[in-house]
């Protein structure tokens, strides 16, 4: 019973609790024996709170006297260590953090204990977040559950690992190029990136630049996503760009009545992109069809006109050294390589910097334009299935790119705010996950979840799990 615990979602583990087919205390200690298992060969797992197991235990009581139940009522979540927990160790991936205990829990957490659902871990990152790997000077280096010589990515990296490795059912993570997209697809797990604004960013941490950060939740299937959104999104009065209430709805939710419309686009404007992942694409394209859903290929000339991710580079830099800098003085001896890269790229011409504001315009007005005509997009999430650790560049299709370009299918809709969510639907020719990414209007996450929730029904590759074997471990 343990396996199966571990390997079930969330609102299944809901409904068991609810239905009294186990307690609370069985999924905990189920998945608190996962993490002393797995764990020290996968280090996603960075911090767990000392109250877990007596929170499973005041959960099952209240199941007992047979009380009105949360929608997670008992069930375990983990937290990337950028949201703040109260009580319990939230350090930023960097030693500079270190012992670090918040009084207050961030909006997200507090929202997902609200509903029930009871903080088992923080999950590893690297520091500040801030790079396309899960890597630091405090806890070290986060590995994926299906290759420990591949990287689950970053910066939500140690959370997707948790979650796909049967340590955590559902967890929250944070996305400002790609953060829980990317490394949902590396791991085979579900990541979902709200319009910008929708999840409220309170009490996580760095803040800038404020206009790309995003909140979202990392799973095992998109009916996990979808609660978990409908639980912590909206507006908390404290962050100002929080102000869209879940009533406004775009998508589907309001306007089907008609079929839907989905363009797919590989190539060009998401620069080079690996054989298989394309073809991974084309086979989601054509399985949403089969649905009657209205799919064709299409091309977005502001993708190729505008390169996204130099864009939001140009900007974040002049807004996040300021913030850096303020919490790293005194500390130089303590900050890891990513973060000092953030020091070291050069300042942001005043021209430039008005360049890149305008060129984010364009791209807001191109995608406008292209949701007139079209409902969706489906599109990859990666250019490539799964790389190495620190790689620093990739080979695609024969030719060499920097390793940054992985974002350059996922920084476009943290400088538009546009929603994303991203789910496995292939294998790599060495095993690996490879994931799609479908990309809806502003505030219209109702079309993504509907859509994802098409595609994982078709899904060649659902419900699939690493083994123990693929984590290093032998079995007695």
């Amino acid at each position: 019973m343990t396996t199966e615990l571990v390997h079930q979602d969330a609102t299944k583990l809901a409904e068991l609790i609810r239905t009294k087919e186990v307690s609370p205390v069985e999924v905990m200690q189920a998945h608190l024996d996962r993490i002393e298992a797995t764990n020290p060969h996968i280090n996603a797992i960075v911090a767990i709170s000392d109250d877990a197991l007596k929170a499973a235990k005041r959960a099952e009581a209240v199941v007992m006297a047979g009380h009105e139940l949360g929608p997670l009522h008992g069930v375990p979540f983990t937290a990337k260590d950028s949201f703040d927990v109260a009580g319990v160790l939230t350090q930023l991936g960097s030693p500079i953090f270190k012992g670090r205990v918040p009084d207050t829990d961030a909006t997200g957490i507090a929202r997902m204990k609200k509903a029930g659902g009871i903080l088992l871990a923080k999950t590893n990152l690297p520091e500040f977040s801030f790079w396309i790997e899960s890597d630091n000077l405090l806890s070290g280096r986060t590995v994926n559950p299906w290759n420990r010589d591949r990287t689950p990515g970053g910066s939500s990296g140690g959370e997707s690992a948790a979650v796909a490795a049967g340590m955590s059912p559902l967890g929250l993570a944070t996305d400002i190029a790609i953060s829980v997209r990317g490394p949902a697809a590396l791991t085979g797990v579900v990541g979902l990136k709200a319009t910008h604004g929708r999840i409220p960013m309170t009490g996580v941490w760095p803040r800038v630049p404020r206009r790309f950060w995003h909140a979202g939740p990392i799973a095992r299937s998109v009916r996990d996503v979808a609660l978990a959104y409908s639980l912590i999104a909206g507006p908390d009065g404290a962050d100002g760009f929080s102000i869209s209430p879940l009533s406004v709805d775009t998508g589907v939710g309001v306007t089907l009545g008609r079929p839907l419309r989905v363009g797919w686009l590989v190539e060009p404007g998401f620069g080079l992109v690996e054989d298989q992942v394309a073809a991974t694409v084309q086979a989601a394209a054509e399985a949403l069809k089969s649905t009657g859903v209205t799919v064709e290929p299409v091309r977005i000339p502001v993708l190729e006109q505008i390169n996204a991710l130099d864009v939001l580079w140009k900007i974040q830099a002049m807004e996040t050294k300021p913030a850096f800098r303020e919490v790293t003085a005194g500390h130089e001896d303590l900050i890891y390589k990513h973060v000092q890269a953030v020091f070291d790229t050069p300042d942001t011409s005043i021209e430039d910097f008005v360049i890149a504001e305008q060129q984010i315009e364009q791209m807001r007005d191109g995608f406008a334009q292209y949701f007139q005509r079209y409902d969706a997009l489906l599109c990859p999430v990666l250019p490539v299935a799964s790389h190495g650790h620190d790689a620093s560049e990739f080979v695609i299709n024969g030719q060499t790119v920097s390793s940054l370009h992985v974002m350059d299918a996922t920084a476009q809709l943290n400088v538009t705010g546009l929603p994303g969510l991203s789910l496995r639907f292939g294998t790599s020719s060495d095993g690996m996950p490879i994931g799609v990414q479908l990309v809806a209007p502003w505030l219209a996450e109702s079309t993504l979840l509907h859509l994802g929730a098409l595609l994982e029904s078709m899904s060649p590759v659902r419900n699939l799990h690493p083994t123990l074997a693929n984590m290093g471990i032998t079995q007695p």
